[in-house]
């Protein structure tokens, strides 16, 4: 039995690579290294004295002639026995093609407009989405006794009560930061009591609903959208359809609704925390009696401050609960996609939470609110 070897000729201007003996995995010695095949040449392996070939040794000759400098797309094989052809074909439909032209670079309007037509289906899908969920809200509204409450209350758990530690503790030092920055430019001015006029304006407005809702984004946001996310993976989203039951009535009404319940309640509290850190630093930077403080509150602190930052969070939660249950629902059948969806999840959620108080900002201050 002849040894396995490979030989590189020129013939008629054409180059051609001998190969003889068993390529087979047991048979396979060390090779000795090929002259560089030229750029762009046209290479033709003959195989007429291949005597036996299998997966691992068809995947060691196409490596030696790739690495001798053959072009895959360009190589030509004749000779081979129809059932050493299929295995060679088998081989090479699994090949890297490492000799592939590089994409060409993208141009700034091709760039454009691959971006407007993602954002196009990015909005499609969404307008999808709500339109679904939107038809779901009028079956509930009719027949009220199909809404889903143990999964509504047990994502109130998880949404409120297990979010209100961290949102207490976070406004609470918002507010103390906040009133001692401005309490340091007050007693330049001896205007100290000023500080509270500062403190309830910025907490009741801003601070507490946007901290809370970017808080509540990250982590509820981040969860349902993971939960959502792994029951496609895991295809029990497809189970439910099969028993005939809506994945939005099932698990996103509850989540939203969920969301739009909690996240008011959250900003509430986050008030009072708010109030109460601004009060610590008053009396211990300012000397203010708390008796005071709550005296210049109740005389300067108007209804309409306490409306604007609370009427903030339904429609903050509206789009963290469609951002995070679209997201989780569209995620593909493997763990990457959760976790690629999830991120995707936070930061939508936080650039909508950002834009949406921007225009409220504008809304309130034409409105003279």
């Amino acid at each position: 039995m002849a040894e396995t070897g490979l030989r590189i000729r020129q013939e008629d201007g054409r180059t051609v690579a001998h190969a003889e003996g068993p390529w087979v995995l047991a048979r396979i010695g060390k090779l000795p290294a090929l002259p560089a095949i030229a750029a762009g040449a046209e290479v033709v392996l003959d195989g007429s004295a291949i005597e036996s070939l299998d997966p691992s040794g068809a995947h060691t000759l196409m490596k030696r002639l790739r690495e001798a400098g053959a072009d895959p797309g360009r190589l030509q094989v004749r000779g081979l026995a129809d059932r050493l052809q299929q295995v060679w074909t088998l081989v090479a439909e699994h090949q890297p093609d490492s000799q592939r032209t590089p994409e060409p670079r993208r141009g700034l309007l091709r760039q454009l407009g691959l971006g407007t037509v993602m954002l196009g289906r990015h909005m499609q899908g969404f307008t999808n989405f709500v339109g679904r969920l939107a038809a779901e809200v009028y079956r509930l509204v009719r027949g009220p006794g199909g809404f889903r409450y143990r999964e509504f209350v047990a994502q109130m758990e998880a949404v409120f009560v297990y979010a209100i530690p961290i949102s207490l503790a976070m406004i609470f030092l918002m507010g103390v930061v906040f009133a001692y920055l401005m309490g340091v430019q007050a007693q330049k001015f001896g205007a100290n009591i000023y500080v509270v006029d500062g403190v309830a304006a910025a907490v009741l407005r801003e601070l507490s609903p946007v901290i809370v809702a970017i808080l509540v984004a990250g982590r509820s946001g981040a969860a349902i959208t993971a939960q959502l996310g792994t029951m496609k993976v895991n295809e029990e989203i497809d189970a439910l359809s099969v028993l005939g039951l809506s994945p939005y009535a099932v698990l996103v009404l509850p989540r939203v609704l969920a969301l739009v319940l909690a996240l008011p309640l959250l900003v509430f509290l986050g008030d009072a925390a708010g109030l109460l850190g601004g009060m610590m630093v008053a009396k211990a930077q300012l000397g203010l009696e708390f008796s005071q403080y709550w005296d210049r509150l109740d005389s300067v602190l108007k209804m309409s401050t306490f409306l604007v930052g609370v009427g903030k969070a339904p429609v903050f939660a509206v789009f963290i609960g469609l951002i995070a249950c679209r997201m989780g629902l569209s995620v593909a059948r493997d763990a990457r996609s959760v976790g690629l969806n999830t991120t995707s999840t936070v930061v939508q959620s936080i650039v909508a939470i950002i834009v949406l108080n921007a225009i409220f900002a504008i809304i309130f201050v034409e409105l003279d609110i």
